[in-house]
């Protein structure tokens, strides 16, 4: 059976991942060197050279990344944002502009905004769900990228892949997807339409909050070349033991991302019907404005869930501040639930800015542990507020 014909777990397991033909370890080892003898001056022994450009088990990494997300080439790097800054070195130039979602991870303004805008490239922060206004943005300016988070970073909205990407198409634009939250077991935008998908593998995909990582990954060999050479000109990879650990973590991502989004779905039940809440934001509820979107493009809605509180800020900090199973911690995506104030955490870099997120909100990752355990501490956590 060839690859593309395989189920998601059976690619997760095996794409990239052949057993090592001297000895038979099921397992692939771990590849530290640096460097590689050459057969001669220019002989390279399967094309490694130098480690900063080539490795096998980097290679390995992104075989399985590229046979997951559905996409013909894979790039590893040492962290999401690394990925992020390569790409738009890659693929954009001074002048240059960026339409991105309103509610974008904050680490993501605060590179294209305050670093990569010294560079000379502009953007616009759009509601993705309002094509026209990103029509108008895209129009107004020389647009080389529509970037989208869904679901988005903390408000957790949907965005029509499909639709923004022939938004952007029809502008001479590439879409880039963030499909961190959802992970390729989810949503496969690249099937969709999209020219571009990046992630956190820090998160769902390494999934044991035990690695720092972020991928690209494109179905075009042109755009691919581009990457590919900055990744070895600036050499933000990912090393040998960090690239093991992902591919150790994304082996289990499909199991792993049934029981997040159980326990999601769960939690996001119970919040519902709490009365010191404001608001629940999480896709599968159905009085969520992206739920039947969501249904479409998704295969669950994952283990992210952001809450808002009646009790405005003091609330919010109260129940952060009160948990014992859910840690209060920044990331998210690991096996063991975390919980997370972004105005002060994650997104504090856009307090003040149209990004900015409402300070009666807290985010949950939703871990794999036990949902009763889950809903009991947060019941807790509830008990100190007034």
């Amino acid at each position: 059976m060839s690859a593309e014909n395989q189920g998601f777990n059976t690619r997760a397991v095996h794409a990239g991942q052949a057993f090592e033909p001297r000895t038979g370890a099921v397992v692939p080892p771990v590849h530290f060197s640096s460097t590689y003898a050459q057969d001669g001056i220019g002989g390279l022994r399967d094309g490694y050279e130098y480690g900063r450009g080539t490795n096998p088990t980097r290679d390995a990494l992104q075989e399985q990344l590229a046979a997951l997300e559905g996409g013909s080439h894979a790039y590893s790097f040492s962290s999401g944002l690394a990925a992020e800054d390569s790409l738009i070195r890659a693929l954009t130039r001074p002048g240059d502009h960026i339409v991105l979602g309103n509610d974008a991870y904050g680490g993501t303004y605060r590179l294209i905004n305050r670093v990569l805008g010294d560079w000379g490239i502009g953007n616009t922060p759009v509601d993705m769900a309002d094509l026209d206004a990103v029509r108008k943005a895209v129009a107004a300016n020389k647009t080389r990228f529509v970037w989208v988070e869904t679901p988005s970073n903390p408000l957790m909205k949907i965005t029509d892949i499909e639709a923004l990407a022939a938004v952007a198409h029809d502008a001479g634009a590439l879409l880039v997807v963030d499909n961190t939250f959802a992970s390729p077991y989810l949503q496969t935008p690249l099937a969709l339409g999209a020219d571009v998908v990046v992630h956190s593998t820090t998160k769902y995909i390494g999934g044991h909050s035990d690695v720092v990582g972020g991928a690209i990954v494109v179905n075009d060999a042109e755009l691919a070349e581009k990457i590919g050479f900055v990744q070895f000109a600036v050499g933000a990879v990912s090393g040998p033991m960090d690239a093991f650990l992902t591919t150790r973590g994304l082996k289990t991502l499909g199991v792993r991302m049934d029981r997040h989004s159980d326990n999601g779905q769960a939690v996001a039940e119970w919040l519902l019907e709490r009365p010191e809440v404001e608001a629940v934001l999480y896709p599968g509820l159905p009085s969520h404005p992206g739920h039947e979107l969501a249904k479409k493009q998704m295969k669950k809605f994952g283990g992210m869930v952001s809450v808002q509180f009646k009790g405005g800020e003091a609330a919010a900090r109260t129940v952060a501040e009160n948990t014992s199973v859910f840690t209060l911690a920044e990331s998210l995506g690991g096996i063991e639930s975390l919980m997370n104030y972004p105005s002060e955490m994650t997104h504090a870099s856009v307090k003040g800015t149209e990004l900015a997120v409402p300070v009666n909100l807290i985010r949950l990752s939703c871990g794999i542990e036990d949902v009763e355990d889950l809903i009991a501490d947060l019941e807790r956590a509830f008990t100190f507020l007034k």
